[in-house]
This record gives structure tokens, C-alpha cells and sequence, in this order.
């Protein structure tokens, strides 16, 4: 799997050397920040759902 993001010229050659000395450890340092991040999106949507207005129950007859 390939991934492509955009980085500064000076991370992009840090993480282009990080890659090639210990791939292992980069593909792990990848999988981390993208479940930070799925994390943090599942969290934002949870908080933005819980904090929406409701309407009022409908009253129950007796």
C-alpha cells in the first residue's frame, strides 16, 4: 500500500531517511498517527452529535 501526503521539503527528507533506515518503525509510526486520527474524527463526531439540540420526547399516554 502506498500512501502520499504532502510534507516540507526539510520533514519530507527526515521522513524519507527514517523510511529507509528502519521501515518497520515507519510503517508503525504511520499506523499510530492514522488511528490518532480516526480516533480524534470519531471523538469530534461523537461530541458534535451529543452536543446537538433535541427535540423533546413525545409525551407517553397514560
Amino acid at each position: 500500500m502506498q500512501i502520499w501526503v504532502r510534507l516540507p521539503r526539510d520533514m519530507a527528507a527526515k521522513a524519507e531517511e527514517l523510511q529507509r533506515l528502519d521501515p518497520d518503525f515507519f510503517s508503525r509510526l504511520v499506523l499510530y498517527g492514522l488511528t490518532r486520527r480516526s480516533i480524534y474524527e470519531h471523538l469530534k463526531e461523537k461530541e458534535a452529535f451529543l452536543s446537538a439540540p433535541r427535540e423533546a420526547p413525545a409525551p407517553r399516554p397514560l
